[in-house]
């Protein structure tokens, strides 16, 4: 199930929130939302249920374990490493065997599973706690239900963001209820809608067909890319909104994890701005153990390629994926210590374009299927492939420009704080949205979620 479906703003979310607010204890709260969010998980993928219940009794014993026991640091280790194993299981047994096959030319089986949904999320979440339990700056949870409610909260449960418990310790056993923060999730809930639903299905549905296009020019390769780069952001932190304002409604306050990224004037920025969740959860539990940039600048090098070729790692189990990654890992590396006072140099729209650019032409490895089919598409990018079809590029211009503006917007600017806006308009605004996105929902079929398969 996903929030911008028929089936969840019309049963699943009424109910939910009918039964939550009708009982007034916070166990009873916690129990509703541990079963609503059971429920969420399971009407999907049933099968797995089992496996997030095993992931949360065991960092449930290992977080008090490391509280408790003695030998603290080995229990870190060994709970790392079983939440690694069971990640690693199950989203990267695949391209491990079909590597080793390529490589050595042997033929073992690869016994294809479907990837749980949302594993990384989750695995992530359940590892920043035993690390902070570990670290101290936090107390192990000696009950289950809140702990087990940490990792199945369905707002945030399947693409983010990553919640450390350290920031939601307190609200898993009290929680404050108002009417103002009720109305405010509803409003960031409908605005994440909207983007996920109008803007970002739109566009995908453009990017689509670009993408399926076997003879594209490099003005339509181009536009492809850039109806991607607003396709995902409308995608994903649309969703990441609505989780938000959801959060809001049931009384959590999640962290924002996007903050006008296309606006950046650098790389560093771009990813500062850009999944700050995930950002903020390899800077604290890897980069800075590794020794960050305190060891030198040859140790901050190697560890800025370990930390994004493992970021890319994480997105997803192929090539094209890590390749993303080590692509960033370079660019930071240079932007550091090679392009720093040209970019110092440079006026602010210049460092924008190029940022920009730098995007852009990144998630050509994300969207394509394999690390070839990337360089293809690239290679079209620069006039490889010859003119292509002729006029299709200009045609799409034409005929999209509104939407890529709008998709735009955005991505670089936020209204909130600089426009007040009156009450009324604010909800006769959330209303229009609302409806507008239902009415999208009932006549389009196009509707993936880009970070379904993370």
């Amino acid at each position: 199930m996903v929030f911008s479906s028929i089936n969840f703003l019309f049963i699943f979310l009424p109910l939910t929130l009918l039964s939550y607010y009708l009982c007034r204890n916070i166990k009873w709260k916690n129990i509703i939302l541990l079963a609503s969010s059971l429920i969420f998980y399971a009407w999907g993928e049933p099968v797995y249920i089992i496996l997030m219940l095993i992931s949360i009794l065991f960092n449930y014993y290992i977080g008090k374990d490391i509280d408790e026991g003695r030998h603290r640091k080995y229990t870190l280790i060994f709970g790392i490493i079983v939440n690694l194993l069971i990640l690693g299981y199950f989203k990267y047994a695949g391209l491990i065997v079909d590597s080793i096959n390529k490589i050595t030319g042997l033929s073992l089986v690869n016994r294809e599973l479907p990837l749980p949904i949302g594993i990384s999320f989750y695995t992530f979440q359940a590892m920043s706690y035993i690390i902070d339990v570990y670290r101290g700056g936090s107390k192990a949870q000696q009950k289950l239900l809140p702990f087990a409610v940490y990792i199945t909260m369905f707002p945030q449960l399947i693409a983010g963001p990553i919640v450390r418990y350290e920031d939601i310790e307190n609200q898993l056993n009290e929680r404050r209820f108002s009417g103002r923060d009720f109305g405010d999730g509803v409003i960031i809930f409908v605005k994440g809608l909207a983007k996920k639903v109008i803007l970002a299905n739109c566009i995908g549905a453009l990017h689509a067909e670009i993408f399926g296009i076997a003879d594209r020019g490099a003005l339509a390769a181009w536009i492809g890319a850039l109806a991607y780069t607003l396709q995902i952001f409308n995608d994903f932190s649309g969703y990441s909104d609505m989780a938000i304002g959801l959060g809001k409604m049931l009384g959590f306050d999640f962290p924002e994890n996007f903050d006008r990224p296309y606006a950046s004037t650098s790389i560093t920025q771009f990813w500062r701005r850009w999944h700050i969740s995930l950002g903020t959860w390899f800077r604290e539990y890897l980069y800075i153990p590794l020794g960050g940039n305190r060891r030198g600048a040859a140790r901050q090098i190697i560890n800025l390629i370990i930390v994004w070729t493992l970021t890319g790692l994480w997105h997803g189990a192929a090539w094209n994926f890590v390749a993303w990654g080590f692509y960033y890992g370079v660019l930071l590396i240079l932007e550091k210590f090679v392009f720093v006072k040209v970019q110092k140099k440079l006026p602010k729209i210049a460092n924008w374009i190029i940022t920009f650019l730098l995007v852009v032409i990144g998630w050509v490895f994300f969207f394509c299927n394999s690390l070839g089919e990337a360089f293809s598409y690239l290679g079209a990018m620069f006039g490889a492939g010859g003119a292509g079809t002729a006029g299709m590029g200009g045609f799409y211009i034409l005929a999209y420009a509104l939407l890529l503006v709008l998709g735009f917007l955005p991505s670089a600017f936020k209204a909130e704080g600089k426009i007040k806006l009156p009450v009324s308009v604010k909800w006769f605004a959330c209303v229009l949205l609302f409806t507008l996105s239902v009415a999208f929902l009932v006549s389009e079929s196009y509707n993936p979620f880009l970070y379904f398969r993370f």
